[in-house]
């Protein structure tokens, strides 16, 4: 099952990406999709794979697979899609502050929604919104979060640099002091129609704004 679902979201993540370039929005097309009365079974892009099952557990086959002289070659593909996503993600977030600021990642000031790997849980395991923190002040960005579930990043394996740091809280003015604003786990406690009235750019990785019904004019394109 776990391996079912990534390779469906590595299918679903590149389709994001393709569709992006021609200008589409994914998350119209699988609505669309989701129209057909049978058969069909609907998986959402975003910034990457969190949890410790479905980042892992697929795995654990390819490991004991090798032992067998055979190759996962679609889990291996699927683990190499879902693991680009966050890189893909940051190329987005610079390419809109230069489109609507004419500027770059290096100085910016992002502020990253959600910490937790998914909605409404303070679940951090393997969360992509580590790694997005990392990519970003890789780039020069001086990178926030906030999350109503996580008030303090606990030490994690592979992120130790990110222990202790606290989850800033959220006003139409800390709003403002940020060059945009990247939802990256879709909490249904932010209100997200005040959010995109207060921020400069608004980045959706998960259509958090579509789903709240909140009008995209002031935001980028959800990625």
């Amino acid at each position: 099952e776990n391996i079912f679902r990534a390779v469906n979201i590595a299918l679903v993540n590149e389709l994001k990406t393709v569709y992006a370039a021609m200008g589409i929005d994914v998350w119209e097309v699988i609505d669309a999709a989701k129209t057909k009365p049978f058969g069909f079974m609907p998986f959402y892009p975003g910034p990457g794979l969190g949890g410790h099952c479905i980042p892992i557990d697929p795995f654990y086959l390819t490991w004991k697979a090798r032992e067998f002289d055979v190759t996962t070659r679609f889990i291996e593909l699927a683990g190499q899609i879902n693991t680009a996503m966050p890189h893909w993600v940051i190329d987005r977030i610079a390419e809109a502050l230069d489109r609507q600021q004419g500027r770059g990642l290096s100085k910016a000031k992002i502020l990253v929604m959600g910490i937790a790997y998914k909605k409404n849980i303070d679940d951090m395991r393997e969360s992509p919104s580590l790694r997005l923190i990392e990519l970003l002040e890789e780039r020069g960005a001086k990178a926030d979060y906030h999350d109503p579930h996580v008030p303090v990043i606990p030490p994690t394996r592979e992120h130790a640099n990110l222990t202790g740091r606290a989850s800033v809280a959220l006003s139409p003015e800390t709003l403002k002091g940020y060059d945009a604003v990247l939802i990256a786990t879709d909490h249904d406690a932010v209100d997200y129609k005040a959010l995109v009235a207060a921020a400069r750019l608004v980045v959706d990785t998960r259509n958090a704004c579509a789903k709240a019904a909140v009008p995209c004019s002031r935001s980028s394109k959800s990625c």
